[in-house]
């Protein structure tokens, strides 16, 4: 059953030369996780944001997003506060920005469950402390009586998790969860939504900038630039045959989370700013294979490429050879974050 789906969607803002999102088209089903990668600036947190219904201020917004059935663009206040108490939530990257400094975890997590579902006290601190223990953290009710500076960024980050289960939602977005934490605690992280993802059968959302976090741990994978998709495909299609340059250039620029290490190529230039646009594929400046006079005016559509969707020009006639280190042969799936497995 289909969570989340982006159909065409768009987000313009004033005095901006180029779309925050061109025509975005993406969808979570329950029970699979659904990772959206790219650099910076490529209008990925705004895409998860979009999930809430919450789209920046001024802007203009065509196209539609669908939460468990319910189109947020232009939904009334009623149904955007079904969607966001019921249906989905967000775990951000800082946790500590999440949290309110002066007040306790129990607070934190047991306010919405009193002043939105109506629980009694009691009952919103037993809730809260089975969810705190769902999250990983050792001895919940002790971690309820804390003040967040008393706790690390990764239980901190588990906190951000247990709040985000309050209101037993079917889909989590998970805007750069791991980015702040060191590479073992990303790995307790990503085992823990692993875990509630499978016991819960959620949808999750994983934002991410590294492409080698999303082929440890995601079923499908978006690619994403300038606003737009570039490429999708399931993850172990993508990780060893990638058909667009831009995800090429994300893989050899990335190093493996094991095995070997190849020699690192950067992608030259910088992202597209919102002050630029390109009347052809927005890649083409920084792409290796771009030939003047036909990508640089016009988009290339994303089109059906094999087991992938790819938006270029040239994926038929460069069939996947595009990278510059050696193809990966290892699983997509590192043992370092093994937990988010089924069957760990």
């Amino acid at each position: 059953m289909t969570l989340l789906a982006y159909e065409d969607l768009s987000v313009t803002l004033p005095h901006t030369a180029r779309p925050i999102l061109d025509g975005i088209g993406l969808s979570v089903s329950a029970g699979e996780t659904v990772a959206l990668v790219g650099e910076s600036g490529s209008g990925k947190s705004v895409t998860a944001r979009a999930a809430l219904g919450l789209f920046p201020a001024d802007a203009e917004v065509c196209g539609r997003v669908r939460v468990d059935g319910t189109d947020l663009v232009g939904a009334d206040a009623a149904s955007l506060r079904e969607v966001r108490t019921n249906k989905a939530a967000m775990i951000y990257q800082d946790p500590r920005a999440a949290i309110n400094p002066v007040r306790r975890v129990g607070d934190f997590l047991t306010e919405p469950l009193r002043l939105v579902h109506g629980w009694s006290k009691d009952r919103a601190n037993a809730r809260a402390v089975e969810l705190l223990g769902a999250a990983g953290l050792p001895d919940p009710a002790r971690h309820m009586r804390q003040y967040p500076h008393e706790l690390s960024g990764g239980m901190l980050q588990r906190v951000v998790i247990a709040a985000a289960l309050t209101a037993e939602p079917r889909l989590l977005l998970c805007d750069e969860p791991t980015t702040a934490l060191d590479v073992s605690t990303q790995a307790e992280i990503l085992a823990v939504l692993g875990r509630l993802r499978r016991e819960r059968g959620l949808g999750l959302l994983l934002i991410t900038h590294d492409i080698e976090l999303a082929a440890a741990v995601a079923d499908r994978v978006y690619v994403m630039y300038a606003g737009r998709i570039v490429e999708t495909a399931p993850v172990a299609e993508l990780f060893a045959t990638p058909r667009h340059p831009y995800t090429a250039g994300l893989l050899d620029s990335s190093p493996p989370l094991e095995g070997p290490l190849d020699r690192l190529t950067p992608i030259p230039g910088a992202p597209m700013g919102l002050r630029e646009s390109a009347p052809g594929c927005a890649f083409a400046p920084r792409c290796r294979f771009a030939e003047p006079g036909r990508c640089d005016r016009s988009a290339p559509p994303l089109l059906p490429h094999g087991p992938a969707e790819v938006a270029c020009h040239r994926a038929a006639e460069l069939d996947g050879r595009i990278r510059t280190a050696s193809p990966r042969t290892a699983s997509p799936r590192p043992a370092s974050v093994q937990p988010m497995k089924e069957g760990n």
